[in-house]
């Protein structure tokens, strides 16, 4: 038997007395703080959980009132209280006079809901222009001459309403406070760049860039403003070199004419280039016109001259286009020569050649021309009296005369006239599509108080009056 004192090697092990390790340097205290945050999520779900009763109660109790907040009119004068001559004539949606501007139509937040009064009576619109298909500006004479509300002048009673709705509304604003009707005053036309920059001219320069507001007169140095557009974030504008006031409109004396431009915020307008300066046709009194799209510019000039460019760089002959501008109607645009843009590369022209009325169309940015057949016409007879020329981004185009409303669809061969219901007297003075289905026109009969709307591509257009009931 082994002696007793002699154990085994791993009992002695056991019985020995065993030193329990230390914690890591720092344990107590993550501890410590771990046990903080687990009480602190235990209150937060506590909170949690009776505001979600408190929220419960509130929503299943039904409201006690509800408000039905009218706008305040806008500070300073109101429609109707300033001034201009009283030229007609109309312009396009989203800037462009008788052509089309595919800038995307945006509408700013602060025309959801404008704050503009009732338009005043007897608003008769010679300009309008689309920043969206629901929201324009138009720009008209309103009221009685010798009882505007216009210190300078009560005979002067310039105009601008407002639509969010696409012109089954009208609202009155503040309109430029103009001097007088005759030779270098006034203004008769308007463009809006992105519904808060915009423009009135024809032949003074008013511009405003708080969607209206107020306007500031631009120093156009003694030259008259025949033509304004509006793409990217620029506006263009025909400085033109007039001679005295004509009777039968502000630009029928002019000879010389210059591009300008500027930024949308700002009233520094310089020189687009020296290609584009001083353009005349041997002294003549003549017109030009303006085209743009989203990325280039064109001008027709006083001798049928082509020039082209991109929007934030100078301007080139582009190609000679045949078709000369001749005299301005009272509305500052040729009365002979029309332009129209489907893209950057794609440009109509729409004259009187030889006495027959011709459209030509060039694919190479105006550098070669296509005249069209004359039997596109044998579905109607030729058109007189053309005042305007538009074209939409799908190619559709879309013209103006006396007599109505003419389309021809893209890739159709021939133009057909546009359904109009109850046509006015005298035609129209100018046609604009806003998107390749919507569009806007204009009577040459202002007094009639209507725009006129397409939204079939310009297949059938509707009047909207542009006065409120028991104006």
């Amino acid at each position: 038997m082994p002696d007793n004192d002699q154990r085994d090697p791993l009992d002695s092990w056991l019985d020995q007395q065993v030193q329990p390790l230390p914690p890591p340097p720092g344990t107590f205290e993550l501890v410590t703080r771990r046990a903080r945050r687990r009480k602190m999520r235990k209150l937060a779900v506590t909170v949690v959980s009776a505001a979600a009763v408190v929220a419960a109660a509130v929503i299943a109790t039904p409201p006690l009132l509800s408000l039905n907040v009218k706008p305040t009119p806008l500070a300073g004068s109101a429609a109707g209280s300033q001034s201009s001559p009283t030229a007609s004539g109309g312009e396009q949606p989203n800037g462009t006079a008788t052509r089309y501007s595919p800038k995307p139509p945006t509408t700013p937040p602060s025309l959801a809901a404008p704050a503009y009064g009732p338009v005043p009576p007897n608003f008769q619109p010679v300009s309008v222009t689309f920043v969206s298909t629901s929201s324009a500006w138009v720009i008209g004479q309103a009221g009685t001459p010798g009882t505007c509300a216009n210190k300078s002048n009560p005979y002067i009673c310039t105009s601008i309403a407002f639509t969010n709705d696409a012109g089954k509304t009208w609202h009155g604003g503040p309109a430029p406070a103009t001097t007088g009707p005759s030779g270098a005053q006034g203004v008769s036309g308007i463009r809006f760049l992105d519904g808060t920059s915009g423009w009135a001219f024809g032949p003074e320069l008013w511009a405003t860039h708080d969607a209206g507001k107020t306007w500031n007169q631009v120093d156009t140095r003694g030259a008259r403003v025949t033509d304004l557009e509006t793409a990217g974030d620029r506006a263009f504008a025909l400085w033109a070199t007039c001679s005295g006031g004509a009777s039968t409109g502000f630009a029928a004396d002019c000879t010389s004419y210059t591009l300008m431009t500027t930024t949308a915020s700002s009233d520094n307008w310089t020189p687009v280039g020296s290609a584009t300066t001083g353009l005349s046709y041997g002294g003549a009194a003549t017109s030009a016109v303006l085209a743009l799209t989203s990325a280039t510019g064109y001008l027709l000039g006083p001798d049928g001259t082509l020039y082209s460019g991109p929007l934030d760089g100078g301007w080139q002959k582009a190609g000679a286009t045949g078709c000369l501008p001749g005299a301005a109607q009272s509305n500052g645009l040729p009365a002979g020569a029309f332009l129209a843009l489907v893209n950057s590369d794609t440009v109509d022209v729409a004259c009187d050649v030889a006495g027959a009325f011709q459209v030509s169309a060039s694919s190479t940015g105006g550098s070669a021309w296509i005249p069209q057949p004359l039997t596109v016409w044998s579905a109607v007879t030729a058109p007189s009296g053309v005042t305007s020329l538009t074209a939409t981004p799908g190619g559709t185009l879309a013209l103006t005369t006396a007599s109505g409303i003419y389309v021809l669809p893209a890739g159709a061969v021939q133009w057909k006239q546009a359904s109009v219901a109850s046509a006015p007297d005298g035609g129209f003075s100018y046609v604009g599509m806003t998107t390749n289905d919507q569009g806007v026109a204009l009577a040459a009969n202002a007094s009639l108080h209507e725009i006129w709307m397409t939204f079939d591509g310009g297949q059938r257009w509707a009047a909207r009056t542009t006065i409120t009931p028991g104006n």
